[in-house]
């Protein structure tokens, strides 16, 4: 009885944040449905593991066929989002010029096709891929995009970080699973690192909220909606803990750091010098590195093992396993050839746990370094962007520094994946847009 009364507490609770959050976005469109929904899918459970609707296939054959109502969903939604973009009649043209980078990557990955052991099925996974770029472009092009990507990132939130509390303490056959042949919890999620990257995402907003303030704070009874930030990351900082994700949790501090740093006067009085700060740090750390050798230290604090829990002598054994170091073995097919056949039972894994290696293996140092050159690009429209919207220039400067620090040690560089879908919101680049709606905020001020 006590669990079903915390559900229904649960539930209520979601549903009133819900109404006070649609009350106070009225200047959001309702197109935002549309990433929020791909969202929820992509960092919880497919909607065929909702509504119980698996094939019945396993392993491998699973991995490479996917899910047919998984792909209609995603389909769907694809299809939605680009007939919004279509009303929204942008300078198209303009816009792929600006962001050359990003298309290069998928026009490699579309010819990649063409060496792929697995060519129908790669096609597949680069379409699905390409729904977070739609989904990005969807917040991009709304009249206020760096305040439509807070509305949906604070919803997907308030969707699944209250839920999957109640699931952890309550529902143990839904919230908590096995990882390693260890008692794990999962949440609202399929496993411990997708339940820490639910509340990493969360936690990015939540901490950006406070430190640099989000214009058009939510009201909930008359006051200002700030103190739900305090709630939510207690709750996520409770989650982090039960999660135990070393990766997401170092993000996390990183992003705290980053957010912390941006309100040092000797910084925003010249916003610039963020990123100037930010190369001093890398380098401190390579220094360190070097000399102290303080990888070890901070996997201690951690409580993770030097080969970063059989990750490192994972890579080594993938690295030698590349045929074409060039253009590597086609948009996501190396994982779905025979050859992992002998190295599947020793790691149970179907990602390399690395985003740089997973595009490497798939894509070859071209794709590699088309995604490097991606990351590069961003920061460079960051810098500009600084100077004039420096609370979002911060909040896309988070964005790219987490998921690079990320794909360290989890590989978010392709299929439907949150962090992938932030990338592509945090790098790309539309004209004037930033401009526009720093000039509507400031007259409604």
């Amino acid at each position: 009885m006590l669990r079903q009364l915390a559900l229904i507490g649960c539930i209520a609770f979601t549903l009133y944040l819900l109404w006070a959050d649609l009350r106070k976005s009225g200047r959001s469109s309702k197109a935002l449905w549309i990433p929020l929904i791909w969202m929820f899918f992509a960092g919880t459970r497919e909607f065929s593991q909702w509504l119980h609707l698996e094939t019945g296939q396993i392993g491998i054959d699973a991995y490479r066929e996917g899910n047919p109502f998984d792909l209609q969903v995603q389909l769907f939604l694809i299809l939605a989002g680009v007939g919004i973009l279509f009303r929204r009649q942008r300078n198209w043209g303009e816009f792929f010029a600006r962001n050359r980078w990003i298309w290069l990557f998928f026009l490699f990955g579309g010819m990649s096709i063409c060496w792929s052991d697995y060519p129908f099925m790669s096609f597949k996974r680069l379409i699905k891929a390409m729904g977070n770029v739609v989904m990005a472009l969807v917040i991009l092009t709304e009249k206020r995009p760096y305040e439509a990507v807070g509305d949906v990132l604070r919803r997907l939130a308030i969707l699944v970080i209250p839920l999957s509390i109640i699931l952890c303490k309550y529902y143990p056959e839904f919230g908590r699973g096995t990882h390693h042949d260890n008692y794990t919890y999962v949440g609202m999620a399929m496993g411990k690192n997708g339940l820490g990257q639910l509340c990493l995402i969360s936690g990015l907003y939540f901490l950006w909220n406070l430190f640099q303030g989000s214009r058009g704070e939510i009201r909930v009874g008359g006051h200002p909606y700030r103190l739900m930030s305090y709630l939510f990351l207690g709750m996520i900082a409770l989650l982090l803990g039960l999660a135990n994700s070393a990766t997401s949790l170092s993000c996390l501090v990183v992003a705290l750091c980053l957010f912390w740093g941006s309100r040092i006067p000797w910084v925003y009085r010249q916003p610039q010098r963020i990123l100037t700060a930010g190369v001093i740090v890398a380098v401190v750390v390579l220094v360190l590195e070097t000399t102290f050798h303080i990888q070890g230290l901070v996997l201690s604090l951690l409580h993770r093992s030097p080969d970063l829990t059989t990750r490192v002598p994972m890579w080594v054994e993938l690295l030698s396993m590349q045929r074409n170091p060039v253009v590597g073995f086609g948009y996501e097919s190396f994982w779905m050839g025979e050859w992992m056949n002998p190295l599947r039972n020793k790691y149970p894994f179907i990602q390399s746990h690395n985003g740089y290696l997973e595009v490497y293996l798939n894509l070859g140092i071209i794709g590699l370094s088309i995604i490097v050159a991606t990351i590069l690009s961003g920061l460079l429209k960051v810098k500009k962007h600084l100077a004039t919207d420096y609370p979002s220039a911060i909040m896309r400067l988070s964005i790219i520094v987490t998921v690079a620090f990320y794909n360290w040690t989890e590989a978010t560089f392709y299929g439907v994946s949150n962090l992938w879908l932030l990338l592509f919101f945090g790098v790309t680049d539309l004209s004037g847009q930033h401009k526009l709606e720093r000039q509507e905020v400031g007259a409604e001020e």
